[in-house]
């Protein structure tokens, strides 16, 4: 599921294009992990945003990513946007899992036609989902950039996991995707690997060994 919502949210959503600047949220996730490594093999410059030093250094080194910006070394929104503005020049395609404070950073910074995929809002889920202030104040930039703004869910895709196959399962045969996992043990330890997911602690996909 991971590798779906990756592969088709990237390339049919974000369209990425040789030479351009891929910028991705959550980048040290299941999913993050995955869109940063096929934005490398589509030619792009590719960005992640991670928390902690840890998994920043996960990817400039695993995945060898362009840079990798910790947004727990940024004190807020406006630090934040100054450090990728410095990294990135701008973004092309802003792949979010994230939401949030994170994406009120990322926003401003899009350029000309840039594509914005919607993943996931981590961010927002406890409750922040119910008071949407944040949105609207950001728009403009989407409308004075003809920017596109668009959801993808792995469900959509299950019926072309054969293109998927055709192309990603000779990477993964050949040892040329990184997948990491976490693994927490015990099925009475599920309630508190599942609140993990909002602290960050995990590197790659989390799973419970029952």
């Amino acid at each position: 599921m991971p590798g779906r919502t990756a592969w088709f949210g990237l390339m049919d959503a974000g369209v990425p294009k040789p030479g351009e600047t891929l910028v991705v949220s959550g980048a040290a996730g299941a999913v993050g992990s995955l869109v940063a490594q096929f934005g490398k093999r589509a030619g792009c410059r590719v960005f992640g945003i991670a928390g902690g030093a840890r998994k920043c250094r996960f990817l400039t080194d695993t995945l060898k990513l362009d840079g990798a910006i910790d947004y727990r070394a940024n004190s807020d929104t406006a630090a934040l946007a100054a450090e990728l503005k410095r990294l990135t020049g701008g973004v092309d395609v802003y792949f979010d899992n994230v939401g949030g404070w994170i994406t009120d950073a990322v926003i401003p910074l899009i350029k000309r036609r840039a594509r914005i995929i919607i993943c996931g809002a981590i961010s927002q889920y406890q409750g922040g989902l119910d008071r949407p202030d944040m949105g609207p104040r950001l728009l403009q930039h989407m409308l004075y950039q003809r920017a596109t703004i668009q959801g993808i869910l792995a469900r959509d895709f299950v019926h072309r996991m054969d293109e998927m196959k055709a192309i990603v399962a000779p990477w993964v045969q050949r040892g040329e995707i990184v997948f990491e996992e976490t693994i927490v043990d015990g099925f009475d330890n599920l309630p508190s690997a599942l609140n993990s997911l909002f602290e960050g602690k995990n590197l790659g996909k989390l799973l419970v060994r029952i």
